[in-house]
């Protein structure tokens, strides 16, 4: 396959704690993505729109967002909510991480354009496995 890339993973977690164990879970479930953490939503929000915005225009690394709602600065819903209103950024599958489970933050994230709402604490071998499975979509759409 010589239009494969990798997927990169776009780790926006404000915790130290929980991003280590989200990393440490990926890894010890196989998954070996290069991963770059953000420590909360306007640092991912600029990251992205430079990437969106370089001069070259062609088509962005094929990136995959897991993204905190609860962070400082920008919230992960509004991250989500500029992304998808966006030509470039809304082509990046994201994942909503969050220890909310409330109905109406489900609702409403999957109706901005969330991929998937995982609530912590994860069980990492269905995580990773979800993960996976969107990485292995992610590239089928693109080729």
């Amino acid at each position: 396959m010589k239009n494969y890339k990798e997927i990169v993973i776009l780790l926006t977690e404000d915790d130290d704690g929980h991003a280590d164990l989200i990393r440490e879970g990926l890894e010890d479930s196989g998954v070996c993505n290069k991963i770059i953490r953000f420590v909360d939503g306007q640092e991912i929000w600029e990251f992205l729109l430079k990437e969106s915005e370089k001069e070259n225009k062609g088509e962005l690394p094929n990136y995959l967002l897991l993204l905190d709602i609860n962070m400082p600065r920008l919230n992960g819903v509004e991250v989500l909510r500029r992304m998808k209103s966006n030509e470039e950024l809304k082509k990046i599958p994201v994942m909503m991480l969050t220890t909310t489970d409330d109905p109406r933050e489900v609702e409403e994230c999957y109706k901005i354009g969330c991929n998937i709402y995982i609530t912590k604490p994860v069980d990492f071998l269905k995580f990773a496995e979800t993960l996976k499975r969107l990485g292995l979509f992610v590239q089928v759409i693109k080729i």
